[in-house]
């Protein structure tokens, strides 16, 4: 029979747990909430009274429901008054033997059968556990930060919990209308884990001055469409925060990948701890503002452009694929003249026809005119013969992801277009420079990796290689820019941005399954919910392909030889099994 949950406390009144405190509250439980010091209540009690009075404002609540709200809720410094209570949910600080301390008190005040629980992120349940009597009935309730709003809960169980506790927490999450997980006793758990290791490898980037803190953001805000950015969203974890979580998890993985960057460190060292000191990777107009004001750091316009621009009119596409035909139709609704060059005329035309057929739809849903679709096709010139794009300004190589084809097709292009003219490749992982040796003007080829689908993804990746000339760089910004794209701009190296911190997360996804820590579902769902992404890590392997996923894994591995990117042997099994996602019907789901 499950247990009748009337009764909460929460201990730790910081910005998780007056978090909680209000999501018990809003339920209609009555909850004890306890902190050290008069300040402590005093600074829970004003968040509490803060957000319930801006939901009146929002008319998302009556005053006479407020008050009930606030009333349900009693605070005190003392632990002793937590003697009733069904349940005990600890939020203070992220420090063992404080955690150990505070369970060790409350098990010998609360009665036989009360659960304790703990918001830990990602010390061990277990280490907190055994400072009790009653390590059965100590569990993680891992809420995420806002409480309030994000709707998943981890659900920690050791390997002493007792089921019953297990299955009455769970009830009680979803009592509380969030979307409980439940997972063994790992440092991380599911969502940190995955996530620090993506956010520690940003850090590394910035810290190597691969990319800006802008650029790294922006990818995989337009890349990926993440609601934030990775060092915008170390900015408002707090660095500080992020620190202890990372070690925490570098003390039990032993995975180099979590050992946390040394810049982390060192910008604590300095007090640049994120939004609550109001300087970390960004600068902001007062501690705890979310709102970024210009430093030493901003790009500007002068910045972006030190060099002189050339003239781009005419745009040429190599390639009949998805990716092509997205191209063709971005810099023809530009404005641009673009030639279309397949190697059959059957292929050329069929291509063109793909970017009608895109152009209608648009049409059909009142986004596009008829006389504007008109306007865009006459700009698409199919050609067959490479000397067709010989007075391209720009010529951008979108064929098959493999090496030999792009050389033979920058060797074709060396030959015949004009001096002057800039070559580009939208390979998403092979190397630029390879495709700038097969030419006799490496300083003119240069990366812009469009996503896809093209005419939809805002971001480009603009690549140099250690050849690219500099008003080749400023040259393929200004056209981003012109084709209303956001470009973000990095080194030639396997991945570039996005891809190099994708990949080694989505690997670590499916090592977690492999070690059956926690299954496909529960993994995406902690994602998604936790994190905001838009797509799970399994639904997006399975979108993008097993074997596309496979390819890009084992060339991030082959550049870099870190033992953490080496693909996941489940994923290498999966691809030769045939299971490649969506385009065969089974992948990591199955698909009718």
């Amino acid at each position: 029979m499950a247990r009748e949950i009337g009764r909460v406390g929460v201990v730790g009144l910081g910005t998780m747990g007056a978090g909680i405190t209000e999501v018990l509250a809003r339920n209609g439980l009555s909850v004890v909430a306890v902190d050290v010091d008069d300040e402590g209540i005093a600074r829970g009690r004003g968040h509490l009274e803060h957000s319930t009075s801006r939901a009146v404002a929002k008319s998302k609540m009556d005053e006479p429901a407020r008050e009930k709200l606030l009333g349900s809720v009693s605070y005190t410094t003392t632990l002793a008054d937590l003697a009733d209570c069904d349940l005990v949910i600890e939020a203070i600080p992220e420090q063992l033997e404080l955690k150990a301390r505070v369970f060790n008190e409350l098990d010998g005040i609360v009665g036989p059968d009360t659960i304790l629980a703990s918001n830990t992120s990602s010390l061990s349940v277990t280490e907190i556990g055994v400072h009790t009597g009653r390590p059965g009935k100590i569990v993680g309730m891992h809420f995420f930060n806002p409480a309030p709003v994000l709707k998943l809960v981890e659900v920690v169980r050791t390997v002493v919990t007792e089921q019953d506790v297990v299955d009455d927490v769970v009830a009680f999450a979803q009592r509380l209308g969030k979307e409980p997980v439940v997972i063994g006793d790992r440092a991380g758990f599911i969502a940190n884990a995955l996530l620090f290791g993506y956010l520690n490898h940003a850090v590394a980037m910035y810290e190597s001055r691969y990319a800006t803190r802008e650029d790294l953001d922006a990818a995989m805000r337009f890349g990926c469409g993440y609601p934030m950015g990775p060092l915008a969203l170390l900015d408002l974890i707090g660095l500080d925060t992020a620190y202890e979580i990372l070690e925490t998890m570098y003390a039990q993985s032993r995975n180099r990948l979590h050992a946390p960057s040394p810049m982390l460190k060192q910008m604590i060292t300095a007090g640049l701890l994120g939004r609550k000191s109001g300087r970390g990777f960004y600068t902001y107009d007062a501690s705890e503002s979310p709102t970024v004001v210009p430093d030493g750091q901003t790009p500007s316009a002068s910045t972006e452009e030190t060099s002189q621009v050339r003239e781009v009119h005419r745009v040429g596409v190599v390639g009949t694929g998805t990716m092509a035909t997205g191209i063709v139709e971005v810099f023809a609704k530009s404005g641009y003249d673009v030639v279309l060059r397949a190697r059959t005329a059957e292929k050329a035309e069929a291509a063109t026809a793909k970017v009608r057929k895109s152009l209608d739809r648009q049409v059909a849903k009142g986004r596009l005119s008829e006389e504007d679709r008109d306007g865009v096709l006459t700009r698409i010139k199919p050609a067959v013969d490479f000397e067709e794009l010989a007075d391209c300004d720009l010529v951008v190589e979108a064929v098959a992801e493999e090496l030999a084809i792009k050389q033979a097709v920058f060797g074709a292009l060396d030959e015949v277009v004009k001096p002057g003219a800039i070559l580009a490749t939208t390979t998403s992982s092979l190397p630029v420079i390879e495709c700038a040796a097969a030419t006799q003007r490496p300083g003119d080829v240069i990366g812009m990796h469009f996503f896809n689908p093209a005419p939809v993804m805002k971001l480009v990746e603009v690549v140099r290689t250690i050849s690219t000339a500099d008003d080749v760089v400023a040259t393929v910004h200004a056209v981003c820019q012109k084709v209303r794209k956001h470009p973000v701009h990095c080194g030639d190296r396997a991945g570039f941005i996005v891809n190099a911190l994708l990949f080694p997360y989505l690997n670590d996804a499916v090592k977690m399954v492999e070690a059956h820590y926690a299954d496909a579902d529960d993994i995406d769902t902690a994602m998604k919910v936790g994190c905001g992404l838009p797509m799970g890590p399994f639904e997006l392997l399975d979108v993008v392909g097993l074997d596309v996923s496979l390819a890009i894994e084992r060339t991030l591995f082959d550049e870099f030889r870190e033992a953490g990117y080496a693909p996941a042997p489940l994923l290498e099994h999966l691809v030769t099994a045939g299971r490649l996602g969506r385009k065969t019907g089974k992948g990591f789901r199955d698909y009718s």
